[in-house]
């Protein structure tokens, strides 16, 4: 049985002392269990005081981001070899911030992809549709599009370590949330687009997680949905009561499924 896991992504919020009490919350708060992996990821120069923090608990460590070069003259960027130094061996691409206001295309995605999973990470690989897209019915479209073109090439041995979120960009921030059905559709056909890629096995073994306003009210209605393996969650990731409430919903859905 897949594990649920469920990544909160602090984006660019809190100082260094809040993201010190969340981490120390999360911590405390999160005992372990055998069906679900929690982890944060805080903005790059909290990674190393987060990861002294939450190291001796359950809790793993996530970057937000990568480059696509170990070194080099790329003023502001942090490689992956750097993370892998502060003990992060998860990292977030392809968020559809990243590619709304910074222009990561799929060209650059690929290659970040390739650059961390050749370093043993674990990528978490982000796709979905806005919301012109799903009205004029393109959303099968638009995600097979990003699946293929980033992960088409990756050898199997390297699916093992690759986590696809779904984040329909217009439930991003926005109060709005896909119907857990709408989750289930994609989340179904995100596994038949892998299993043309890389095999039923893969397909049936690849996280599937769901992203887009997961709160406590209804994360529990879209992680018992068949095919999704979690959330990868924004806003309410910032508040440990309401963070430490998903998973604790991840927890009871994945028991229900045993």
């Amino acid at each position: 049985m897949r594990k649920k896991i469920v990544a909160g992504n602090w984006k660019m919020h809190l100082t260094l002392p809040e993201a010190e009490s969340l981490a120390r919350a999360v911590a405390e708060g999160w005992t372990g269990h055998p069906t679900v992996e929690v982890l944060v990821a805080p903005s790059f120069p909290y990674l190393e005081p987060v990861r002294r923090i939450v190291e001796p608990s359950p809790v793993g460590l996530a970057a937000q981001n990568a480059h696509w070069e170990d070194w080099g003259a790329y003023t502001g960027e942090v490689s992956v070899p750097m993370l892998r130094s502060v003990g992060v061996d998860h990292v977030i691409l392809g968020h559809s911030e990243r590619r709304k206001y910074f222009g990561e295309n799929d060209d650059i995605l690929k290659r970040k992809t390739a650059r961390a999973l050749a370093h043993g990470m674990h990528v978490i690989y982000c796709v979905g549709e806005d919301e012109a897209q799903r009205e004029r019915g393109e959303h099968f479209r638009v995600v097979e599009n990003q699946v293929a073109a980033v992960l088409g090439d990756i050898a199997d041995s390297e699916w093992q370590r690759v986590i696809i979120a779904y984040e329909p960009v217009w439930a991003i921030g926005t109060g709005k949330t896909a119907t857990p059905e709408q989750a289930a559709e994609m989340h179904a056909r995100i596994r038949e687009i892998v299993a043309r890629l890389a095999g039923d096995d893969i397909a049936r073994a690849v996280p599937v997680l769901y992203g887009g306003s997961v709160k406590p009210a209804n994360a529990a209605a879209i992680f018992a949905q068949p095919g999704v393996d979690g959330g990868l969650i924004g806003g309410a990731s910032l508040k440990a009561d309401d963070f430490l409430a998903i998973v604790r919903a991840a927890v009871e859905t994945a028991e229900k499924s045993r």
